[in-house]
C-alpha cells in the first residue's frame, strides 16, 4: 500500500501538540531538571536510594517547583493543573522521586490545604511546602484498602480534656505502606472513623505528629519498615500504629466536619455518604497523577524500545547480505505503534481530564464557590478510569518494550527493568483498578448519585427500579465535530470504510450503550429473583458491570484523540496524528472483535479486513516511528539507557564496515562472501 502521509513531519509539530495548556510548565521541567540526584542511578541499596530521593525532595522544594498547587499567600501559585503537570514530568526522571513530592505535596500538603481550615494553613503548610515538615498521608491499612469507609482505627472525643483519643484497636487496623513513614515523616495525616458523644460520624481526617525534631516516636507511636519492595526503592513506606494517642482538638482537618468543645458534631453535609465521598473527592489530584505518571513511564518505554529497534538487526533476508532492522518486521510494528497510538489517545484524554479538574477545584477553593457535585463526581469518575486505563497501559506496555529490547531490555543500565518495577504497584495504589472501575460503572447506574462509589445496595430491589431507564451516552470531548462525524457516516455500516472515523465512533459506541444495558437487564432480573441474595444480585453480573466500565473509558479516550487532532494546526502533523488515531480505534475494535461479532456487528469477512486494515497502517506509519516518539521531547540524560548509546556507535560501526566491503566487493568480486562472514560473526541470532 502506497501511503498517504508526507514524507516526514516536525517532530516540534507534536511536541506543541502534546504540551498542551501546561506548555511552560513541562518546558521548565526539561530545561531544569537535571541534578545528578534527580537522574535514574542503577546498582543502589535501597538505604542509598532513600538518601538520595530525600536530598533530592529537598532540592526540588528550594527550587520552588513544589508550590504550583497551593495557595499565593504561602508561595504557591493556585495552579492545580500545573501542579498535575508538574508531577508528571518529574515522572520522567526518577519514579521514587515522583511517589516521594506525590506523598509530600499532593498528599500529605494537598490534603492539609484542602480539608484544613486557615488557623492549620497558617502553622504548618509553609513547613510542608519547604520539606521542613516532611508528612505522610495514612489512611490504608492492613486489613482495608480499598474499603475506606471501613477502617478500623478510631478518633474518640473526649470533652474535659478537649482532645481525641486516636487508637489502632487491632494489627488489621495497621496503618501500612505509607510513604515518608519508614525513614523522614515527622507528621502524618490520619483518616480514622470520629467518634464523638457516643456516635460514630465516619472517617475524618486529622494532623498527627509521629516524629518529634530528633526522629524518635511520639509518645504511643510505634513506627516500622515495609523494607524492600519490587521497585521505588527510594520512598520510605512503613507502618503506623498508635496507642490511644491524644491529640488536640484543633487538630482535626475539619472543612467538611466539626466537633465543638463539648463534642457537639457539625458538617454542611449531612448525609454521610456525601460527606465521605465529598472529603475523599477533594483528593482527586493524587489519581489524576498517577495516571499522568504511569503514562510518563510508558513514554519512557516506548521512546527507547523504538529506538532500538530502529538499529538493531536480526536476520537477513533471502538474497540479502545485510540484516533486516527489527522496526521493519511487521510483528514487531504490532507490539510498537498500536501501544503508541494508544499512548498518544491516553495523552490527550489526561490533557482533558487536568483541565477540568483545574477549572473545577480552582472554582472552589481558589475563586470559593460552591462545590457543584455533579462536576466534582462526573471528575472523580473520570479521573478512575483514566487511572485504570493509564496504569493498566504502562504494566503491560513497559513488558512488551522489555520483550521487544530482548536481553539488552533485561539489563538496568537500559532503564526498562527500573520503569517495569517502579509502576508496578501503579495498578494498586490510589485505588485498586477492579475497584475503580465499579466505580466508573456505578457512576453510570446511578447518574452520580448520594451513593456514587459506594457498593452498599446494590442488590437491593429499589436501587435497581431506580436506575437509570434509557442510556443517553453523553460525550465528552469535541461533541459538535464528533456529532458531524457519526451523521456522515454513509450507507450500511458493514459497507463503510473502516477508516470512516464515524463509523468507528458508531462502533465504540454501540458496545458501551449495549453493555451499559446488558449489565442494566441483569442487574433487574436478579432484583425480581426470589431467594436471591443481595450481594450475589450484584456479584453474578460484575463482569457485565466492568465491560461497561471499560468499554465508557475507551469511548471517551477516543473523543479525546479526536479532539486533540482537531486542534493540530500544522496540516503535516494533523494529517500524522489522523492516521495515528485510526490506528487506536481500529487496533481497540481488533482486540475485541469477538464480541462485536458475536453481536452482529463484523461479519467473519468484515473481521477480517478490519486485521487488514490495521496492517495497512502500520505500513503507513512505520516510516514516522522515530518521530512519534521524538514528539515526546524526552531529554538525552533522563532516558539513561546505555543501549541508545551502544546501538547509535554500532550502527555507525556497521556502515562504515558495509562501505568497506562495498569497496573490498568492487574491486574482487569474490569478496562478496565477506559480508555474509562478517555478519555471522557480528552478533548470533538471540543475542
Amino acid at each position: 500500500m502506497t501511503s498517504t502521509l508526507p514524507a516526514s513531519v516536525d517532530p516540534k509539530v507534536l511536541q506543541e501538540t502534546l504540551d498542551g495548556r501546561w506548555a511552560h510548565i513541562r518546558r521548565d521541567a526539561r530545561e531544569n531538571l537535571h541534578d545528578p540526584d534527580f537522574l535514574p542511578t542503577y546498582g543502589e541499596t535501597m538505604q542509598e536510594a532513600r538518601e538520595r530521593v530525600t536530598r533530592a525532595a529537598k532540592t526540588l522544594a528550594d527550587s520552588g517547583r513544589v508550590g504550583y498547587g497551593f495557595p499565593k499567600q504561602y508561595g504557591g501559585e493556585d495552579d492545580m493543573g500545573a501542579s498535575v503537570t508538574s508531577i508528571e514530568m518529574l515522572a520522567f526522571v526518577d519514579l521514587s522521586l515522583m511517589v516521594k513530592a506525590g506523598v509530600q505535596w499532593g498528599l500529605f500538603g494537598g490534603a492539609m490545604q484542602l480539608l484544613g481550615t486557615q488557623r492549620q494553613h497558617d502553622r504548618y503548610l509553609r513547613d510542608a511546602m519547604t520539606f521542613d515538615l516532611p508528612g505522610c498521608f495514612a489512611m490504608t491499612e492492613t486489613g482495608h484498602g480499598s474499603d475506606v469507609q471501613q477502617l478500623r482505627t478510631t478518633c474518640t472525643y473526649d470533652p474535659e480534656t478537649q482532645c481525641f483519643d486516636l487508637n489502632t484497636p487491632h494489627q488489621a487496623a495497621r496503618k501500612d505502606y505509607i510513604g515518608n513513614a519508614a525513614k523522614d515523616g515527622r507528621m502524618a495525616v490520619v483518616f480514622a472513623q470520629l467518634i464523638t458523644q457516643g456516635k460514630n460520624h465516619g472517617v475524618h481526617a486529622w494532623l498527627v505528629p509521629i516524629r518529634d525534631e530528633q526522629g524518635n516516636p511520639m509518645p504511643g507511636v510505634t513506627i516500622g519498615d515495609d523494607g524492600p519492595k519490587a521497585g521505588l526503592p527510594g520512598v520510605d513506606n512503613g507502618r503506623l500504629s498508635f496507642d490511644h494517642v491524644q491529640v488536640p482538638l484543633d487538630m482535626l482537618l475539619d472543612r467538611y466536619g466539626q466537633v465543638a468543645e463539648d463534642g457537639t458534631y457539625t458538617s454542611s453535609i449531612d448525609n454521610e455518604t456525601r460527606r465521605f465521598f465529598t472529603t475523599l473527592g477533594t483528593l482527586v489530584r493524587g489519581r489524576v497523577s498517577v495516571g499522568g505518571s504511569a503514562a510518563s513511564a510508558t513514554k519512557m518505554a516506548l521512546d527507547i524500545a523504538v529506538r532500538y529497534g530502529d538499529v538493531r538487526r536480526q536476520f537477513a533476508a533471502p538474497g540479502e547480505d545485510r540484516e533486516i532492522v527489527i522496526n521493519d518486521y511487521l510483528v514487531h510494528q504490532r507490539k510498537l505503534l498500536p501501544a503508541l497510538a494508544k499512548t498518544y489517545a491516553l495523552h490527550f484524554a489526561q490533557g482533558e481530564l487536568v483541565s477540568t479538574m483545574h477549572d473545577v477545584q480552582t472554582a472552589v477553593h481558589v475563586h470559593g464557590q460552591e462545590i457543584d457535585e455533579q462536576a466534582q463526581r462526573e471528575l472523580e469518575s473520570r479521573a478512575a478510569g483514566l487511572k485504570v486505563a493509564q496504569t493498566a497501559h504502562a504494566t503491560a506496555t513497559i513488558q512488551m518494550c522489555r520483550e521487544a529490547c530482548g536481553g539488552a531490555g533485561y539489563l538496568q543500565e537500559n532503564r526498562l527493568p527500573h520503569l517495569k518495577a517502579d509502576t508496578d504497584v501503579f495498578t494498586t495504589f490510589e485505588g485498586d483498578n477492579t475497584v475503580l472501575l465499579q466505580l466508573v460503572a456505578k457512576g453510570l447506574l446511578t447518574g452520580y448519585r448520594d451513593n456514587f462509589g459506594s457498593l452498599d445496595g446494590w442488590g437491593r430491589v429499589g436501587f435497581v427500579a431506580d436506575m437509570v431507564r434509557e442510556t443517553v451516552l453523553e460525550r465528552t470531548a469535541a461533541r459538535a465535530l464528533i456529532q458531524r462525524l457519526v451523521d456522515a457516516v454513509p450507507g450500511r455500516d458493514d459497507e463503510t470504510p473502516m477508516l470512516e472515523r464515524g463509523w468507528q465512533i458508531k462502533m465504540f459506541e454501540f458496545r458501551e450503550k449495549h453493555s451499559l444495558e446488558g449489565a442494566i437487564r441483569r442487574l433487574r432480573k436478579n432484583s425480581t429473583t426470589e431467594g436471591m441474595a443481595p450481594f450475589d444480585m450484584f456479584n453474578s453480573v460484575q463482569d457485565h458491570v466492568l465491560k461497561s466500565a471499560q468499554t465508557h473509558i475507551e469511548r471517551i479516550v477516543l473523543e479525546a484523540f479526536i479532539a486533540g487532532v482537531d486542534r493540530t494546526e500544522d496540516a503535516a502533523g494533523k494529517e500524522l496524528l489522523d492516521k495515528l488515531c485510526d490506528l487506536y480505534a481500529l487496533s481497540t475494535l481488533e482486540a475485541d472483535k469477538a464480541w462485536f461479532m458475536e453481536h452482529g456487528q463484523l461479519t467473519p469477512a468484515r473481521a477480517k479486513t478490519l486485521t487488514s486494515t490495521v496492517n495497512q497502517l502500520l505500513a503507513e506509519l512505520r516510516p514516522h516511528m522515530i518521530t512519534l516518539v521524538d514528539g515526546f521531547a524526552i531529554p538525552e540524560d533522563w532516558k539513561a539507557a546505555e543501549i541508545l548509546l551502544e546501538e547509535a556507535d554500532r550502527q555507525e560501526a556497521m556502515a562504515a564496515r558495509d562501505a568497506e566491503l562495498r569497496r573490498i566487493n568492487g574491486e574482487d568480486g569474490r569478496a562478496g562472501n565477506v559480508e555474509g562472514t562478517a555478519t555471522a560473526v557480528d552478533v548470533p541470532p538471540g543475542q
